[in-house]
């Protein structure tokens, strides 16, 4: 039986089959907020880059959120609020 990646995040666990065995994986599902003064795309991306490099094993980024921030009535900036998901890593 083969997971979608929806059920791995959804359940946090990875049960694929690997090798006869049975794998499990856990992962780790944050929210984080990216900012851009260009575009929603950019913010998502930001958001994502920013993730990167404090985080191992990013496995997937889901946007949840899109607003702007309006100063005298003018956008400027556009925030996207992204969930982020890695592998956990148990501490040796």
């Amino acid at each position: 039986m083969e997971l979608t990646l929806l059920q791995i995040l959804w359940t946090g666990k990875d049960s694929r089959v690997e090798g006869g065995a049975v794998a499990g994986s856990v992962y780790k599902v944050i929210e984080i907020i990216g900012t851009s003064d260009t575009s929603w795309e950019e913010a998502a991306k930001s958001a994502v880059e920013e993730a990167a490099d404090s985080l191992d094993d990013l496995r997937v980024a889901e946007v949840v959120q899109l607003d702007m921030h309006i100063v005298e009535n003018k956008v400027v900036a556009y925030r996207a609020k992204v969930k982020v998901s890695f592998k956990y890593h148990k501490d040796a």
